[in-house]
């Protein structure tokens, strides 16, 4: 039974706990979308926010520690739900540029759920007075962004050209 929630506290907690199990679920896609990407400059991205996440994931620990908190998630459905997506994609697609544009996309929309969360939590942290913690997820909040400006400008300035000419095979 999920803990109930009646004070901001409560809710500063829970938050922090869905970012832990949505980052957890990310490190563990993150590997697939790598295979899945043809890109060498896609996979690299990749590569360097699987890096990054399991950083913020360890921030995430040191808040719950500063909260004398178990590092623990609560179930995220919602990043499971993003990630079945980006499944579905790959399962759908042929290894390509194409592809390598969806996958873009899967991860923008990630990147945006994480930004919304970060923010969120951000904002409770400060009000709570937990200044140290509103740091740690400011910086995360910061990195989101930036990886979402790296990918939206690998898609605008390369992947997204490459796959508007891919041409159609074996599909009516």
């Amino acid at each position: 039974m999920a803990t109930e929630i009646l004070t901001m506290e409560d809710l500063f907690v829970d938050e922090i706990r869905d970012l832990y199990d949505a980052e957890q679920q990310i490190i563990k896609a993150l590997p697939k979308m790598m295979k899945a990407a043809e890109s060498p400059d896609l996979k690299a991205a990749f590569q360097e926010h699987l890096a990054q996440t399991q950083l913020q994931a360890s921030r995430l620990e040191q808040i719950f520690n500063t909260l004398g908190e178990k590092a623990s998630g609560e179930k995220c459905d919602a990043m499971q739900g993003l990630i079945k997506e980006g499944d579905k994609l790959v399962d759908h697609t042929d290894a390509g540029a194409v592809r390598d544009a969806g996958l873009i996309a899967a991860a923008q929309r990630v990147e945006h759920y994480e930004m919304a969360g970060y923010g969120s939590a951000r904002s409770f942290a400060q009000m709570l007075g937990h200044d140290d913690a509103a740091a740690l997820l400011e910086e995360t909040l910061e990195e989101e962004k930036e990886t979402d400006e790296k990918l939206t400008d690998l898609a605008e300035t390369m992947v997204n050209q490459r796959a508007m000419g891919q041409v159609r095979t074996g599909r009516p």
